[in-house]
């Protein structure tokens, strides 16, 4: 049977490109046959990834079939996961995230998580000698990767080696790092084509706290106006798009890559509390700038509070 290789819904540039990296490498290193698979539409990014390096965008599954065999990247949480994902084989798991718990698994499997700023970077590590097998095709998707999670190398999640992985990478496809980061980047900030709901389910995952559920969505930009300038609206949506997916409340980040902030939207009283208690911020209106945060993983998850 062909194993699945897929992230987690709302799909970014890291759950776009690592199912495809590690699809090539069990298909042409392994010998066993696999597909890369995705749990959502790609975000503008990752859809950039997919058109510069000519990797065809692959195909769209709502669900999993019992039994089938699958490999999870870039996710160890069941709720970003197909409903049926306990009931498929899952072989193993690939992550750069905490480990949430949930995941049930018909045996024992490999499970890699590292603390690196990017699975792509983990998937480098694990082919070893024979990464350098990789085609320009999948390089690039690896470089795209590394520079989308890190922010080019501002996101406090960046390690010496991701960024060692990365340049290496861009050196051998003779690409210049800061140039391809920024047209990564222009691609990510064209939001223009996307309705409220979607930009705030485009990057976005479910988190408890204390018994309050949160969607925490982020938005990584070099145009934060163009988003902001849509705040009465997005406030608006962000109600009904609580309500429909069953959470308390969205929480909406517009991070500011190149000045490293970003900028919390504050609809209602209890967004207000969680900033002011998680973040030490003093909100005064309907949005507050909170400098220096850049990582939903590393800055925002970890302390919020309600």
């Amino acid at each position: 049977m062909t194993t699945l290789v897929f992230g987690h819904k709302s799909p970014d540039t890291d759950s776009t490109g690592s199912p495809i990296l590690w699809s090539w490498y069990l298909n042409e290193v392994k010998g066993e046959q696999a597909e890369p698979v995705l749990l959502g539409e790609p975000n503008t990014e990752a859809a950039f990834m997919l058109q510069r390096w000519d990797l065809p965008k692959p195909r769209i599954i709502h669900d999993v079939e019992a039994d089938a065999p699958v490999v999870i990247v870039d996710t160890n949480n069941p709720a970003e996961l197909p409903a049926s994902i306990n009931s498929a084989d899952i072989q193993a798991i690939i992550d750069h995230h905490k480990l949430v718990g949930g995941l049930e698994t018909k045996g024992p499997i490999d499970i890699t998580v590292r603390p690196l700023a990017c699975t792509a970077t983990i998937m480098v590590d694990l082919m070893g000698d024979d990464a350098a097998k990789m085609p320009d095709a999948i390089k690039g998707a690896a470089l795209t990767c590394i520079l989308s999670d890190t922010l080019e190398f501002r996101s406090p999640t960046t390690t010496a080696h991701d960024r060692e992985v990365a340049e290496k990478l861009a050196a051998e496809l003779g690409l210049d790092v800061s140039a391809y980061a920024a047209d990564m980047f222009a691609a990510k900030s064209d939001v223009s084509s996307f309705s409220d709901a979607e930009l705030i389910r485009m990057d976005s995952k479910e988190y408890e706290v204390d018994g309050t559920k949160f969607r925490v969505s982020v938005l990584e930009t070099t145009a934060p106006g163009v988003v902001l300038d849509r705040k009465a609206s997005l406030a608006n949506s962000m109600a009904s798009v609580a309500s429909e997916d069953g959470v308390d409340q969205v929480l909406l980040f517009v991070v500011d890559i190149l000045n490293e902030e970003a900028t919390l939207l504050v609809p209602n009283d209890l967004v207000k509390g969680v900033a002011e208690k998680s973040f030490g911020a003093s909100v005064n209106g309907d949005a507050v700038v909170l400098p220096g945060i850049m990582s939903r993983k590393k800055q925002i998850i970890p302390n919020l509070k309600v």
